[in-house]
This record gives C-alpha cells, sequence and structure tokens, in this order.
C-alpha cells in the first residue's frame, strides 16, 4: 500500500524545495486549471526561487478530465522532459495530471487549490467523454506527496468548498455500506477505521468553516474541513480500492454517476449530487434517522435535498437506472444492488427533503 505524504502550511509550500531535492528531482511540468495555476504557480516558484530545480512548463490541461486532453499532455515535450508533474487544481485538473502521469511512467506532486473532493490524495481517477458522461476509472498511482496552501483553499470560491463537504459526507456511510457483512482484511479494516473519523469533522466544522471561506478567512474549521475531505477520505480510498474488493463508493456515487446521463440546465457539482446521493444511500438502507440526519444538514448548508435541486425529475429516473450496472460500484458491490430498490430509494428521499420545514 502507498499513502502519500502530506504537507499543511496556512500560506505557500515551505517543504516543497525539501521534498525535491531529497527525491532527487531536478525538473517539474505544472499542469492545472487556469484559475488554479493563477493561484499557486507563483507561489511554487518561490519556494523553487534560489534552488537549481528547473520548471519545464506550465500547461492548462483543459476543463474536463478527458481522453483528448491526457493525450495532448502526453504528447508535450516539456511534460516528457519533467523527473516529477506538478498537479495543480481541482479533482478534473489532478485527475488528468494523474492519469498523464500513469501513461508516460512519471511521479506526480499534487497541490490542491480547491479542496471539493478527495482527488489529491486518490489512486483513482474520473475520465470523462466530451460531452460530459463519465467514460472509464482510471488507476494510477497516488500522488506521492501532497501540498496544502489553506490560504489559497480559503480564498477559492465558496462553491468548491460547499461542494467539497456534500463528496465528503458520503465517505464515512459508503464505505460502512458497502463493506457490511464482509470478512475484512487488515487493509479494509484500517479503511473503515479511519472511513469512521470522516463524518464528524464536517457537521461540526462544516457551517463555520463554509463562513470562514465566504469571508476568505483561514481558520481552524477550514484546515478541520479541507484536511478531512483532502487526506482523511483519500487515505480511505487508497486502503479500501483493492483487487480483492472495492469498498470506496457506493450508492451515493451511483446516483452521481447515473445522473450524468440526464440532460439539463444549468451546471451541477460532483459533490452538491453526491449529497442528496447520500440521502438516497441511507433510504435505501432503510435507515431513517441517517436519512434525517444528512438532509438536515443539507439543508443547513444549502446542499440538494430534492431531486428538483439538482435538476432532475421523476421521469428521468427509468434512464438513469438503465446506467447503473456500467457504474464500477454496482460492478464491484461485494453486495446485489437491487435497481428497484435503488429507484424507491431516490423517490423516499426526495420526498423527505419536500418535508423539510425547519
Amino acid at each position: 500500500m502507498y499513502m502519500p505524504n502530506y504537507y499543511v502550511s496556512d500560506d505557500g509550500y515551505p517543504d516543497l524545495a525539501d521534498v525535491l531535492k531529497d527525491k532527487g528531482y531536478k525538473k517539474v511540468v505544472l499542469i492545472g486549471g487556469k484559475r488554479a495555476l493563477a493561484a499557486a504557480a507563483p507561489k511554487i516558484k518561490d519556494a523553487l526561487r534560489d534552488t537549481d530545480i528547473e520548471i519545464t512548463g506550465e500547461f492548462i490541461y483543459g476543463t474536463e478530465c478527458t481522453e483528448k486532453n491526457i493525450r495532448r499532455l502526453t504528447e508535450e515535450p516539456a511534460v516528457l522532459d519533467a523527473d516529477v508533474l506538478f498537479g495543480i487544481g481541482g479533482g478534473k485538473a489532478l485527475d488528468t495530471t494523474k492519469v498523464t502521469s500513469l501513461e508516460i511512467d512519471k511521479p506526480a506532486f499534487s497541490f490542491p487549490t480547491i479542496c471539493s473532493n478527495c482527488a489529491a490524495m486518490t489512486a483513482i481517477a474520473v475520465v470523462y467523454r466530451e460531452d460530459g458522461g463519465v467514460l472509464r476509472y482510471a488507476f494510477p498511482k497516488s500522488p506521492s506527496d501532497i501540498f496544502i496552501d489553506l490560504s489559497i483553499i480559503a480564498e477559492a470560491p465558496d462553491i468548491y468548498f460547499w461542494a467539497g463537504i456534500g463528496d465528503g459526507i458520503s465517505k464515512q456511510p459508503e464505505v460502512l455500506f458497502a463493506s457490511k457483512g464482509d470478512d475484512l482484511d487488515h487493509m479494509a479494516r484500517l479503511g473503515v477505521g479511519i472511513a469512521k473519523t470522516c463524518e464528524e469533522p464536517l457537521l461540526t466544522y462544516g457551517e463555520a468553516g463554509l463562513e470562514d471561506v465566504k469571508n476568505n478567512r483561514v481558520s481552524r474549521a477550514v484546515e478541520e474541513v479541507a484536511l478531512t475531505i483532502l487526506v482523511s477520505t483519500g487515505y480511505v480510498s487508497n486502503l479500501t480500492n483493492q483487487d480483492d474488493y472495492y469498498y470506496n463508493s457506493s450508492l451515493a456515487h451511483v446516483f452521481f454517476d447515473s445522473s450524468c446521463v440526464i440532460k439539463r440546465e444549468g451546471d451541477y457539482l460532483h459533490g452538491e449530487v453526491v449529497a442528496f446521493g447520500v440521502m438516497v444511500l441511507h433510504a435505501y438502507a432503510g435507515d431513517d434517522e441517517e436519512l434525517d440526519k444528512i438532509a438536515r444538514f443539507n439543508r443547513s448548508l444549502g446542499l440538494p435535498t430534492t431531486l428538483d435541486a439538482i435538476g432532475l425529475e421523476e421521469k428521468d429516473l427509468d434512464t438513469m437506472m438503465q446506467f447503473v450496472p456500467e457504474t464500477i460500484e454496482y460492478q464491484r458491490s461485494s453486495q446485489v444492488i437491487s435497481i428497484r430498490r435503488l429507484k424507491e430509494a431516490i423517490l423516499k428521499a426526495d420526498a423527505y427533503g419536500k418535508t423539510l420545514t425547519n
């Protein structure tokens, strides 16, 4: 098991030069989103000033993690010349960098500039079709080192922090649901153990952290939420995604993946949709207490509690259910997932969300 190192600061990347020196890396290439590069690249350059480390190039990855964008980067001389790839940005930028590193057999570091998901830490990536649908999951090595600048996280648009909470809140219930009843080996038990630490910090610090990010403040709440999303859930992902079992995600992500086949007005972030998917998971499991808890938590942060809030209608569900068997969560589940019950759970979650008035 490969467990990445992580470094946290309130501002900048003070450990970066020493880490590169220790690993013997002399050439780096920067790959990220336009906004992310603007925020992080100057700080990376400051960290490498007065060293003999060369930046071979700086590339905007695109806007989606697609085969086309990955292929373009694998053909760039500056990427091929680098000793290590720096992935900079959110989940799609980091996933693009990770898959590129896999294709050209280069190591990667990650520099998350938002905490919308756990992509900075994980050995898994979602590759999308050009039309926005999910094409496949890829399984690159996780980045070896993760550098977290809390000031960049706090100054990023708060919508990504908000969506990150929605995605992060799925980790504990999905892992516990997916692994229930199985005879777990040491690695899976360790992953399940860490998963059990992922919900409480988000419930405790989520609202305060979101308020601080709205005001561009680094705080204890921002740090707790960011490290839960970027580090804790990332470690869980790596430990629970093995050849013999897959507990990393379950019904909340089945719901997200199947929702991608529906064309609708508006853009909905991954974590935004997953947050409602957590309600679906609890409805499927028949755990009304947890359904109520997550529904009220979602509502307190303005996360979705109904299908309408994510641009979906009951008439979309049959189309979505046709896609369910194509999801990795369905295919690798150690339990039989009933598509009929899943549809019923979606309707139950939606109906419950509509009842919330306080």
